[in-house]
């Protein structure tokens, strides 16, 4: 077994369990996250926002919760899409309510998946447990720069299908609006390193990009 598929499999059944209904799931979505097209929404994606919750986890008030979410949140996606999340969370739900979950809990880790739409962090209810799980899916912005770089190289892997000049146009406009927000991630978890590293990596790549 590949190691990313292991750790996944450790974490998946301490907070979503170890049934046969519940590892055929977990079998489903990791083959969902292994589908052609996937360079960086793949499997290794999926794992370090699993981990970065799990680091953070002190955070949380219902970790299984953001476990969860941070299973499902890429689990439906297509670059030619827009309504990828809500796809995956409405999958979630599905999952989550055919495991036993209440229907309040399994609304609430479809409610964290939508939440990483926009990455609102300023948002209105924007509570610890949502501020944990859109931390984790951004923290590659504050990976070291050569990580970053394979990072920025995959995404634009996915987006093959748009040409270089609109490519350019629109991944500036992403970068100057995650530039432009206050911060990056929730000041209350105390992520002042990564704030620093991702702005010095987001304003490196929005100069090649000629802006």
């Amino acid at each position: 077994m590949a190691d990313d598929d292991l750790e996944l499999r450790i974490a998946w059944q301490r907070h979503l369990g170890r049934t046969p209904a519940s590892m055929d799931w977990f079998d489903s979505v990791v083959a969902r996250y292994r589908q052609p097209g996937r360079h960086y929404h793949s499997v290794r994606h999926i794992r370090w926002v699993v981990r970065h919750v799990t680091g953070l986890a002190p955070v949380t008030h219902d970790l299984g919760a953001v476990i969860a979410a941070a299973f499902f949140h890429d689990v439906v996606y297509d670059p030619t899409h827009t309504d990828n999340e809500t796809a995956s969370a409405q999958l979630a739900e599905r999952a989550l309510t055919e495991l036993g979950w209440k229907p309040q809990r399994c609304r609430r880790v479809a409610e964290l998946i939508l939440a990483t739409i926009d990455h609102d962090i300023a948002a209105d209810g924007c509570d610890p447990d949502t501020q944990v799980l859109l931390a984790a899916d951004l923290a590659v912005l504050a990976a070291e720069p050569a990580r970053y770089s394979d990072y920025v190289r995959a995404v634009r892997r996915e987006y093959a299908h748009v040409s270089d000049g609109d490519w350019s146009v629109g991944r500036s406009a992403v970068l100057r609006s995650l530039l432009g927000r206050r911060h990056l991630f929730a000041p209350a978890l105390d992520l002042n390193a990564w704030e620093q590293r991702a702005r010095a990596n987001l304003s490196a790549e929005l100069a090649t990009l000629g802006d």
